[in-house]
């Protein structure tokens, strides 16, 4: 008889992490955050070239299950809330790995007022939290690192001001193969192809590392601070190689976000991808005035995996995509 019935978590195992999510929720209640609940199914989607969501038809129109609760916590933001936390499921489609299941359980805050270097130190005191019965780290604050900086001491080399054709001698000095798919031309991804085989592996290896300040060209929601190069005011955070979060200083121009949604949606085209809505209530909501503020979306299946020992999301997952 097939086992595909059982759940790849023992039952102890999902115990540990309800007690887990639980003393969460206290980190956050405790530091004057407000649990929030908003939308899974939404008229609205992020528009980004690299993420696809469920769509559902229904009697309401096309509805898309929801890829990060993002764009909704902002419209509380900017109906006044200050500091808001919540815990849900995000749904993406074609992503299946030890570490990605389309169905996947998101740990998403906001403050107002706050910098992304504040939420950097916000984010290591969850994280410690978190780790401290499992993970022992030395007292210094975690490490924080430049894109720039993690690619010259992987690489010898700085990035951000290369060609396609730099970084393609790069990636082939480095034994880096790329896929048939990969355009070579455009500098985004051969970025990713290179920050995926050459930089990622050597973040946080010790203690969780901080990699900020991302080519502006990747910037999604964030602001973009006019350095030479500019750059992108994000951070993301690895443990062992494992990204654990996402964290911007929050782009507040609707214009601005007018002008990068239709910029992903000629490249989904441009792949054969369907162009998703690009008017949406946030857009609208940021047009009464999005209030200054930093935002993190942190994989919580990732960090409870690390926290009970485990390599793989499944470990401390009821019930994968393939048992669902």
């Amino acid at each position: 008889m097939s086992d595909d019935f059982r759940p790849t978590a023992n039952w102890n195992t999902l115990k540990q992490r309800a007690k887990i999510v639980k003393a969460i929720r206290a980190f956050f209640d405790e530091r004057g955050y407000t649990e929030v609940q908003t939308p899974l199914l939404s008229h609205d989607i992020v528009v980004d070239a690299h993420l696809e969501p469920f769509v559902v038809e229904s009697e309401y129109g096309r509805l898309f299950l929801q890829t990060s609760p993002e764009f909704a916590m902002k419209r509380l933001l900017a109906d006044g809330a200050d500091a808001i936390y919540q815990i849900c499921h995000s749904f993406r489609r074609g992503e299946v790995s030890p570490l990605h299941n389309p169905e996947f359980a998101m740990l998403e805050w906001y403050r107002v007022g706050d910098s992304y270097h504040d939420q950097m130190t916000f984010t290591e005191q969850l994280v410690r939290s978190v780790l401290r019965d499992s993970q022992t780290f030395a007292e210094e604050p975690f490490q924080r690192i430049s894109y720039d900086d993690a690619f010259e001491r992987a690489t010898g080399t700085k990035v951000l001001q290369l060609s396609a054709d730099e970084l393609s001698s790069l990636a082939e000095s480095n034994s880096v193969s790329r896929p048939e798919s990969l355009n070579r031309t455009n500098c985004d991804e051969l970025l990713n192809v290179l920050l995926a085989n050459l930089v990622e592996p050597t973040l946080g290896q010790t203690t969780p590392e901080f990699l900020i300040d991302y080519p502006a060209t990747q910037s999604a929601l964030a602001q973009v601070r006019n350095d030479d190069p500019p750059v992108a005011e994000r951070f993301e955070l690895y443990f062992h190689g494992m990204e654990l979060c996402n964290g911007y200083q929050e782009l507040t121009d609707a214009d601005e976000l007018t002008r990068r949604n239709a910029v992903q949606n000629t490249i989904r085209e441009s792949e054969g991808l369907e162009p998703l809505p690009t008017d949406s209530r946030l857009l609208h909501a940021m047009r009464t005035g999005l209030p200054e503020s930093s935002g993190v979306a942190l994989g919580l299946d990732r960090l409870i995996a690390i926290a009970l020992g485990f390599d793989r999301i499944d470990a401390v997952w009821a019930f994968p995509i393939n048992r669902a």
